[in-house]
C-alpha cells in the first residue's frame, strides 16, 4: 500500500481503451457500473483543455456494506472509483484507491477479511484493464 492509499498501474493502452478493458472485466464479474465520467470531454465542454481523464464509479453491495456496517462514513469513498489517466508524456496510468487504507482512514476495525477480498478483486481488475 502506498502512503496516501493509492495504487497506481501502468497501462499499454489509452485511457479509453483502458477505461473500457476495465468496464468489461466489472461487468463480466458481476459488479454494476455505475458511472462512466469523462474528465476532458467536460473540460472541452467549457473550452479548457485536459489529457484523458475518465473515472469509473462501480461495485457491488455485497463487497461494500460489510464496510459501511463497521463505519458509515466509509460510504463517502464508496462505491468503488478507478482513474485511468493520461500523463504530460502520454504514458497511461490507472488508480484506484486501497481498500485497506480506506478502511483505516475511517477507522473501521475487524474488516480485514472484507478488505482482502476487496484488494485481490481490484488488483485483478486493474491487471486484466492493463494487461500488468
Amino acid at each position: 500500500m502506498s502512503e496516501n492509499g493509492l495504487i497506481t498501474l501502468p497501462s499499454p493502452h489509452g485511457a479509453k481503451e483502458t477505461v473500457d478493458r476495465l468496464v468489461a472485466e466489472i461487468e463480466a464479474k458481476g459488479m454494476t457500473v455505475f458511472a462512466r465520467v469523462d474528465h476532458a470531454a467536460g473540460a472541452r465542454e467549457v473550452g479548457m483543455a485536459l489529457r484523458p481523464t475518465e473515472v469509473v464509479i462501480f461495485g457491488n453491495a455485497r463487497g461494500g456494506t460489510p464496510l459501511m456496517q463497521a463505519v458509515q462514513t466509509i460510504g463517502i469513498d464508496l462505491p468503488l472509483k478507478a482513474l485511468a489517466w493520461q500523463d504530460a508524456d502520454g504514458k497511461t496510468w490507472l488508480s484506484y484507491n486501497d481498500p485497506t487504507w480506506l478502511a483505516q482512514r475511517h477507522g473501521a476495525a475487524n474488516v480485514a477479511a472484507v478488505t482482502d477480498r476487496l484488494a485481490a478483486a481490484l488488483a485483478a481488475l486493474a491487471r486484466a484493464a492493463t494487461g500488468a
